[in-house]
């Protein structure tokens, strides 16, 4: 009962000066994340779940197939394909570079650890959480383009790393029961029953609750609960038939944006609110039960990989995508740095945990937590001040730049939730 009382007193408290917060370098992230630092085992010792229960298993499970499958119905890929440019070039040259470097470095940085676990630490390390920087994504100040380039990355790269988690932890595990001959089968159920199950369900969703609400067949709460659903049901599916239920929930996603482009409403005003909530009860939980052991335990090893994967692991292969883009040098710069690590990468590293039950998926585990631990405080802090400066420096610019180009802005994610 404490933790609930924790958890509200926590979410009342934060509501009561959020709006002043919003003004400065302080984000609901660093709130929460200290909250759950405080309250729980390395600090009160107030908040006690088990990291490894049910509790929060479900609550990962929960909140990565809502995280998926709204980050894939917001972006709007047909608006994306004439707006490309800098999206393709983060996503295309810089995330595949970034899971090279941050392997390389692993390799040399981390001792003992293999070829394929240090792919799977960059991996699960890849995504970016553009709601850790919120006030970039949506400061008014900053070029539409600019910060729909980092909200489009952000909402696409969780889903195309999901595939990369998958095989590479499958080789992992395979490796560690020695049967290491079955991964590739197994890697290709997983991926391709998962894509199947998802575009189905998707597809096959959204058509049928597309007809009904035209037709005035739909009550509004219920319309956005079916969209919901859908994604609960290829998470499902895809476990019925030896899928991905995490690869079923994003490709579920874009199929029912693009089947169901008016419905697509429905769901930001449905995750705004409830999206927040688990958004909140993830970081305490994070802070208190994942962190918080582990704060006793930093190495330099850790230090030095999580300090690495924020800067030069992320930084060079930025600058390297944007090489002939035309971009100020800040502006690639101001890319590089806010690729702030969250949700996805707590998710994924949980998953890694309680799949790979060896030294190397508790390191990846604890360097993981330290990376985002760290990501919530350096990213959240910096936003605003950055955001602002790099403003000033675009608005005296006069020669025409590709970041100052008319853009159409999407919906951003709010944390787990909507922006708009």
């Amino acid at each position: 009962m404490s933790e609930l009382f924790i958890l509200s007193v926590a979410v009342f408290g934060y509501a009561t000066v959020s709006e002043r917060l919003a003004m400065s370098p302080i984000s609901a992230p660093i709130v929460f994340t200290t909250v759950g630092l405080v309250m729980g085992t390395g600090g009160l010792a107030w908040f006690d779940v088990e990291g490894d229960g049910e509790a929060v298993a479900i609550l990962v499970e929960a909140t990565l197939v809502l995280v998926l499958f709204t980050d894939a119905i917001r972006i709007d890929l047909q608006v994306l394909r004439r707006e490309a440019a800098l999206p393709v070039r983060l996503l295309g040259i810089g995330m595949p570079l970034t899971i090279v470097l941050g392997a390389l470095t692993a390799a040399l940085v981390i001792p003992g650890i293999s070829t394929v676990e240090a792919v799977l630490l960059a991996a699960v390390l890849a995504p970016t959480d553009a709601a850790l920087g919120q006030a970039v994504v949506s400061d008014q100040r900053l070029p539409v383009r600019l910060r729909q380039s980092l909200n489009v990355e952000s909402g696409l790269n969780d889903g195309i790393a999901v595939p990369l988690v998958t095989v590479v932890l499958a080789i992992a595990v395979a490796d560690e029961a020695g049967s290491s001959a079955d991964w590739v089968a197994l890697a290709a159920k997983q991926v391709g029953f998962g894509v199947l199950a998802g575009v189905a369900v998707g597809t096959i969703g959204g058509r049928l609750l597309d007809t009904r609400v035209i037709a005035g067949a739909v009550e509004g709460i219920y319309r956005q609960l079916a969209t919901i659903s859908i994604a609960a049901a290829a998470f499902a599916l895809a476990g019925l038939v030896d899928g991905n239920g995490f690869i079923a929930a994003f490709t579920a996603g874009l199929a029912f944006g693009h089947i169901a482009r008016g419905q697509r409403a429905g769901v930001q005003d449905f995750t705004e609110d409830e999206g927040e909530l688990l958004s909140a009860i993830t970081f305490v939980i994070f802070g208190a039960v994942l962190v918080g052991p582990l704060l006793d335990n930093l190495t330099w090893q850790i230090a030095v990989y999580a300090l690495a994967s924020l800067t030069v692991v992320r930084m060079v292969p930025v600058l390297i995508s944007m090489i002939g883009s035309g971009t100020f040098f800040e502006t690639r710069l101001f890319l590089g740095w806010f690729g702030p690590r969250g949700l996805a990468s707590i998710l994924f590293a949980l998953v890694v945990v309680e799949e790979l039950h060896t030294p190397a998926g508790e390191t990846i585990f604890a360097i993981a937590a330290w990376t985002v631990l760290a990501s919530v405080f350096a990213h959240g802090i910096t936003a605003k001040a950055w955001a602002g400066r790099l403003a000033t420096r675009l608005a005296a610019e006069t020669d025409p730049m590709p970041e100052m180009e008319p853009a159409t802005e999407m919906p951003t994610r709010r944390r787990f939730g909507f922006q708009r």
